[in-house]
């Protein structure tokens, strides 16, 4: 439920594309957001067990920053249902073996089926994965550099309606990020991209008001050791 891109209202769309939409009370037995409350069940799932909430390894820091890439003019639902197929050809995102792809990896991978065969996206993240595993070696983790871009608290809306979430397609820690892995030679991070990756990966707790998940999402990142 990011608030990126416009609406294409419907169960393909990615979260990004449906923040805006207010919470929605069609299920009685639970209130999600909108773009998880009529959703197919894996779709409901990813909203109520993984969006949103912090993470801390590097692997599956790296596979949301490449999925994300991939994401980019497709839906999230396609890349959901892809993301085993994904994690099979991408060595699961293991970004030592993702950095030592080479040309015929990505023959490999154009001819697999099961992933999105988009050449410049594979180039990309395995291009990324070696300027993350630089990253690294500088910062000790990829994780302790995404988290330094966690947003003030202070800085958030202290009401998360479906209007102010409409506004919230970037944020100037996304653009930061963005801006940074750009200059580092990073492709396909642009700042509506990192602000997506932001909310999956609970940098910030964007499930509106009203969800049945935010509370316990909120007491998650509260607990959560940040990297150092």
């Amino acid at each position: 439920m990011p608030v990126p891109e416009p609406a294409r209202h419907g169960a393909d769309d990615h979260p990004a594309d449906l923040a805006h939409d207010a919470v929605s009370t069609h299920a009685p037995h639970a209130r999600r957001c909108a773009w998880a409350q009529t959703a197919p069940p894996d779709y409901r799932r990813y909203h109520d067990e993984e969006w949103g909430r912090p993470v801390a390894d590097d692997r599956r820091l790296f596979e949301k920053l490449c999925l994300e890439g991939f994401q980019s003019g497709l839906s999230w639902l396609t890349i959901l249902r892809k993301r085993a197929a994904f994690r099979a050809a991408f060595a699961g995102f293991d970004i030592d073996a993702v950095a030592a792809f080479g040309p015929g990896d990505v023959s490999r991978l154009l001819a697999d089926p099961g992933i999105v065969r988009h050449r410049g996206k594979i180039e990309a993240a395995i291009g990324n994965a070696r300027r993350a595993a630089a990253l690294r070696e500088r910062h000790g983790s990829l994780a302790a550099w995404i988290w330094r871009f966690e947003p003030d608290p202070a800085s958030r809306p202290g009401h998360l309606s479906a209007e102010v979430l409409r506004g919230l397609t970037t944020s100037p820690e996304s653009i930061a990020m963005s801006r940074e892995l750009k200059r580092q030679g990073w492709a396909f991070v642009g700042p509506t991209t990192m602000y997506a990756f932001m909310q999956s990966m609970g940098l910030v707790n964007d499930h509106l008001d009203g969800c049945c998940v935010r509370e316990a999402v909120q007491a998650e990142i509260d607990a959560f050791a940040r990297p150092r």
